[in-house]
């Protein structure tokens, strides 16, 4: 198999015509000037030594090598051999709180940045396994399923914020829900969900998807982020300026507080672990380290090519022939006399 590995340095090639008509036009305006010097007639006798054919010859060389210089940047590569690799891991689900409790700074910068930062750290260090991620508040929805494209999945990962769900409230159920229905069933593969949330679930009932998760062989791990005392929620204007707190209808300052019990039972039932969220310790990082400890199950295979890189078939000519150019002189030589008496023929 053969293939270019930066096949948009082969746009330059556009540019060679255009080199090309750059000396011609060079060549033909230095022409015109010794025509006005003196006659063409005087030109054997005040320029006998002058070779047409070299000075053709080195242009020539030098588009050449500019051609092969082209071809060496694109990287030419030959694929010489095909391995099938499979896929060993375990799948996680993480359901990112994104309500605006989680705008709240008792864990610096604030709850939900600490969690994408410890989210983003995690992916990061991956190997193999497949991780998803939903967010929710009032509603959840699927921010990018499971999958193994880590940058991906990063670049998803820095687009979340308070905004990504707009309906507000904290739904913990629907979210877990969610994401037992989005693993996939037909691949046995070591399954897991992790919550980052404060914890204040405003809808309840959540005893139904526990169970569900258990029957499935789902564990489930939470981060409590937060303080158990209420703090407020700050509000920033456009220019990323402090403009006060969040307020309720009645005009009171809205509070928010860390939601331990709700986690604590969700992990117990859920035959997980909780961990308090800190601004010094990377919680998500202690819960990979417990679901490294399990086996990972084959998810899949797939076929990878190994190409070689052939860029010095092009670069070492390209290099020799301007090399040889430098010492191509302009004068006549016996070797190319038959070319001089046709070119003056002419």
């Amino acid at each position: 198999m053969f293939r270019f590995a930066h096949s948009e340095y082969l746009y330059a090639l556009y540019f060679v015509p255009v080199i090309i008509g750059l000396i011609w036009y060079s060549i033909r305006n230095q022409n015109q000037l010794l025509e006005k010097f003196a006659n063409i007639k005087l030109h054997k006798i005040l320029f006998p030594l002058r070779s047409k054919v070299k000075v053709l010859l080195k242009n020539a060389l030098i588009v050449f090598a500019i051609v092969l210089l082209i071809f060496g940047l694109a990287n030419p590569q030959i694929g010489s051999k095909i391995e099938e690799v499979k896929q060993v891991g375990i799948d996680v689900y993480i359901l990112l709180d994104v309500s605006l409790s989680m705008k709240a700074e008792d864990i610096k910068p604030s709850r939900l940045e600490k969690a994408k930062h410890e989210i983003s750290k995690l992916i990061r260090k991956l190997r193999g396994d497949r991780i998803g991620l939903i967010v929710f508040s009032g509603k959840a929805f699927i921010q990018f399923p499971l999958t193994t494209d880590y940058s991906a999945a990063n670049l998803f990962l820095s687009a979340v914020s308070v905004k990504s769900v707009p309906q507000p409230g904290t739904a913990i159920g629907p979210a877990i829900k969610l994401a037992l229905n989005s693993f996939k069933k037909d691949e046995e593969t070591q399954k897991a969900i992790v919550i980052i949330t404060d914890g204040e679930d405003h809808e309840g009932e959540i005893d139904s998807v526990i169970e569900e998760a258990n029957n499935l062989g789902v564990k489930l791990y939470a981060i409590g982020l937060g303080s158990p005392q209420v703090v407020p929620i700050p509000i920033y204007n456009s220019s990323g300026k402090q403009i006060g707190y969040k307020k309720d209808r009645s005009g009171n300052v809205v509070l928010t507080r860390l939601d331990e019990a709700t986690l604590q039972e969700i992990t117990s039932k859920g035959n997980g672990e909780y961990y308090r969220g800190s601004n010094t310790d990377d919680e998500l990082e202690m819960i990979y380290n417990d679901l490294a400890s399990l086996e990972g199950s084959e998810f899949g295979a797939t076929k990878i090519t190994e190409y070689e890189d052939r860029y010095y078939y092009f670069l070492i000519p390209a290099i020799l022939i301007l090399f040889i150019e430098i010492f191509i002189k302009e004068r006549k030589s016996k070797f190319f006399e038959k070319f001089e008496s046709k070119l003056e023929k002419q």
